[in-house]
């Protein structure tokens, strides 16, 4: 056998040791592996293959990114080129089935999140042999119980909300953090609430601005004179929109969900006339080292993505149902978000403790 491996999309802490277990778990069996560079884009480049042996993945489980590199852009059903001075959409797949042909592969593990499967599922339509590996700091892929990088994203995002305690409360400020979460606030959550944070804003709970007003000159009015507020950066008020920033990058315009944090900052010091400040970790909560728990769940995964190619169960991703790892259809995998449930114990446990949902 001759397997491929990619990543796609954002990266996440534990993609090198799914990488490292895939290698190894692929080795063992006596077959070939071969790492691709940025996505599928590496198919069609001169340098984008890479012979992936023991050396090669020697050291790099605890590694943060990835080796291979990884693109959230360059869709290659719509990859986009300049054509007349305007950048125009192609379809690429075609060379690039036309590669994975030449260059004998029987199948390949696709490491990445919802929209790195969209992609795959297409090109398995295609007839392209596909096993996926979930992967998303935002565990909001409803096939799996767990991604890896969830956890070290929400490690990183407590110890900064621990970190702005301090500072908060020796300046008698309100502190406003924006994480990461654009459909699902699972960070925002879980993070908030092991920070002890004092308001929770999430995608899947809009809120109210007068709430959180209310709920801070309480807070001061008891003579506690600071407080922190942890946002996703999906979070929306009752009947509006999501905060929407745009910016021009190679000749495209692009648009992200950023700027609640500013936002908010601006309407509670004029509300409150409170001292407020504000902070995006932004890509902080991508970078650096896998927790233990991210790093064997990302090995398990790997592990098991080898096993599937094996089986033959193309088509699948790996998914966490604890305490085993099953084969899920990819197409199943990516039908709905995995959103927050307003009934989870978390989400109870913060209304118990007196912390503001914005509601």
């Amino acid at each position: 056998m001759h397997i491929l491996v990619n990543t796609g999309g954002g990266d996440a802490p534990g993609l090198n040791a799914v990488i490292r277990a895939v290698t190894l778990s692929a080795l063992r069996r006596g077959w070939k592996v071969t790492g691709i560079k940025r996505g599928y884009q590496g198919l069609l480049e001169p340098d984008g293959l890479i012979d992936l042996t023991r050396e090669a993945v020697r050291g790099i489980a605890h590694l943060g990114g990835t080796i291979l590199g990884t693109l959230n852009k360059g869709h290659p059903f719509e990859y986009p080129i300049e054509e007349n001075g305007k950048i125009v959409s192609t379809d690429i797949s075609d060379k690039i089935m036309q590669r994975f042909r030449e260059v004998g592969a029987d199948a390949l593990i696709a490491i990445g999140g919802d929209g790195s499967f969209r992609i795959a599922s297409r090109f398995g339509a295609k007839g392209m042999p596909i096993v996926g590996v979930p992967k998303t700091i935002d565990n909001d892929l409803s096939c799996t119980q767990a991604t890896f990088g969830f956890d070290t994203a929400v490690t990183v995002a407590t110890e900064a909300i621990d970190r702005l305690h301090t500072t908060a409360e020796s300046h008698e400020r309100v502190m406003i953090v924006e994480l990461m979460g654009r459909d699902a606030g699972w960070i925002a959550m879980h993070a908030g609430v092991a920070g002890n944070a004092h308001v929770i804003l999430l995608p899947e709970i809009p809120f109210k601005l007068e709430k959180i007003v209310d709920h801070l000159k309480r807070r001061y009015a008891a003579g506690r004179r600071y407080a922190i507020v942890v946002c996703a950066e999906g979070a929306v008020p009752v009947g509006g929109m999501q905060t929407i920033s745009e910016r021009e990058v190679g000749g495209e315009i692009r648009k992200r969900k950023f700027g609640l944090a500013e936002l908010l900052e601006n309407k509670l010091a004029e509300l409150t006339k409170f001292e407020t400040r504000s902070l995006v970790l932004g890509h902080l909560q991508r970078g650096g080292s896998p927790t233990h728990r991210d790093r064997l769940l990302a090995l398990r995964f790997g592990a098991a993505a080898v096993r599937m190619v094996e089986a033959k169960q193309f088509g699948h991703l790996v998914a966490y149902h604890p305490p085993h790892m099953v084969p899920v259809p990819i197409e199943e995998a990516i039908a709905v978000t995995k959103t927050v449930p307003l009934d989870s114990d978390t989400v109870q446990t913060a209304r118990d403790l007196g912390i503001s949902l914005g509601d």
